[in-house]
């Protein structure tokens, strides 16, 4: 048979129809017309509702096991954290008992040496709480305001404590409001007493540090300072009362080519997160004058009279 006599086209069974691009065009175009119906009317919706509702039993089942492994982990350490908190707050409490004992103990033997040395009775420092409402907007400064002012008997220069030690000492009084300066402050200057030797120092605001910090100034390289001593304060400024703490020491440096060290200090006081302090009045306002002072003051008056 001659090869031009051969029919060349596909029988019918493996007839291909339309061709790949017209398929294409045409699945778009419904692709595209679903979504906008979906999108403008919600067709698909009762569809998505049928398809959620028939395989949520399947996507329970496969749940499970992820579930059980989740919940399992997160109740192992659950366990494990509330181990670990009920020993640290059974130390703790060992702790606070063993120091109530002694503070008992110290405040009995106070009471019996005052006693025996005929001492006046220590000040109780009048206070009242206050909260903080929001940062000072100077960003050279670091202050804060709080509700309290002249209204509620608030008076400049008196220390500002929360729960953990010194925050800052009240530096502008409002009627209303009060302006706060923390010890951090540039400005701000706090007598000191390091609690391990008894040494006085004054402590300087170092706000230049991350987070704001103290440093202890015009120490001698030889200072008996270490790392982690704790700092009061000392109570001869007239303004803080004895024995708050102020800070801890964080890092000593002694150089050689300076007769002083560089001190930096931690502050006690949450500068950066205190919502809730106390407002004590100073101690020159609660201490009595000197007897020389009524005296020389005395004929004065009475000249006056005159």
């Amino acid at each position: 048979m001659p090869l031009g006599t051969l029919d060349r086209t596909p029988p019918p069974f493996f007839k291909q129809g339309p061709s790949a691009v017209s398929k294409l065009m045409v699945c778009s175009a419904l692709a595209l017309f679903l979504m906008v119906a979906d999108t403008r009317f919600r067709v698909a919706q009762p569809l998505r509702a049928v398809v959620a509702t028939v395989l949520y039993p399947l996507q329970w089942l496969a749940m499970r096991p992820v579930l059980l492994v989740r919940y399992g982990a997160q109740y192992f350490e659950s366990l494990e954290s509330a181990q670990r908190w009920e020993e640290a707050a059974r130390r703790k409490l060992a702790q606070q008992s063993h120091r109530a004992n002694q503070v008992e103990q110290l405040t009995l033997e106070n009471e019996r040496l005052r006693k025996l040395l005929e001492l006046r009775e220590r000040v109780n420092t009048p206070s009242q709480a206050a909260e903080v409402l929001y940062d000072a907007a100077d960003p050279y400064t670091r202050k804060v305001v709080i509700d309290k002012g002249l209204a509620q008997g608030i008076q400049a220069g008196s220390p500002v404590i929360d729960e953990s030690g010194v925050l800052g000492q009240v530096t502008r009084v409002y009627p209303l409001v009060s302006e706060v300066t923390l010890l951090t402050d540039r400005e701000q200057a706090i007598p000191v007493l390091n609690a391990r030797t008894g040494a006085r120092s004054v402590a300087y605001g170092d706000p230049s540090s991350q987070g704001g910090a103290l440093e202890l100034r015009f120490m001698a390289g030889n200072a008996d300072v270490k790392p982690g001593d704790v700092l009061t304060t000392s109570g001869v400024d007239g303004v803080y009362p004895p024995g708050l703490p102020v800070a801890r020491v964080a890092k000593v440096e002694r150089r050689p080519d300076s007769a002083f060290a560089r001190i930096t200090c931690s502050p006690q006081a949450l500068m950066d997160g205190a919502r809730h302090v106390m407002v004590l009045a100073p101690i020159s306002a609660q201490v009595l004058p000197r007897p020389g002072q009524d005296d020389a003051a005395a004929p004065a008056r009475k000249g006056v009279r005159k």
